[in-house]
């Protein structure tokens, strides 16, 4: 099977558990997917603010109920972690559809949050809302990027087998220096 047959049958499940892990890479990738035709866009764009907004979700509660625990394990982060809780019972609306935006604080900022306290009907609105908004951004950018990307996977593709190759024989032959190396210490 093909890369672009491999993206057809499990493109949308691989955006949703990207989205949940990490987000940006996937979802402009599932821009450049639907840009193809490969999959289609408003489809892409539900399956990353889905993703997106479970992957929040379940950090919030995480933090909600485990969260003073949790950011009691980083006293060097202490200051950081009051700023943020102060900013998001200031401005929650902005902080709560932001943080998904404001990168190394995708993960930690849900939990934050969830530790201040914010009521959990609040952030699932704004959390539905700052998914919506972010996969339709990532995943456009994507779809506009298409034409730049595009001739480079397909480069990818049919190189692909040539580069595991490579990459399985680069193994090996480190793999038999470090045997070598040990062989030789023990001695």
């Amino acid at each position: 099977m093909d890369i672009n047959g491999l993206i057809t049958q499990y493109g949308y499940l691989a955006v949703i558990i990207g989205s949940i892990a990490e987000g940006e890479t996937i979802t402009l990738l599932g821009g450049v997917a639907a840009h193809q035709g490969l999959l289609t866009l408003p489809l892409v764009i539900a399956a990353a603010a889905f993703g997106g907004m479970v992957g929040d979700q379940v950090l919030f509660f995480i933090g909600r109920y485990f969260g003073q625990s949790i950011l009691a394990r980083f006293p060097r982060y202490q200051d950081k972690i009051e700023q943020a809780q102060a900013l998001i019972r200031r401005h929650p609306y902005l902080f709560v559809i932001g943080c998904r935006f404001m990168y190394g604080f995708r993960i930690v900022g849900p939990v934050i949050i969830g530790a201040s306290r914010l009521t959990p009907g609040i952030f699932i609105a704004l959390n539905i809302i700052g998914a919506i908004v972010w996969a339709s951004l990532f995943v456009s950018l994507g779809y506009l990027g298409g034409e730049i990307i595009y001739p480079w996977l397909e480069y990818l593709d049919g190189h692909l087998k040539y580069a595991v190759w490579v990459i399985i024989a680069l193994v090996f032959v480190i793999a038999i220096r470090l045997w070598f190396k040990s062989r030789n210490k023990k001695r």
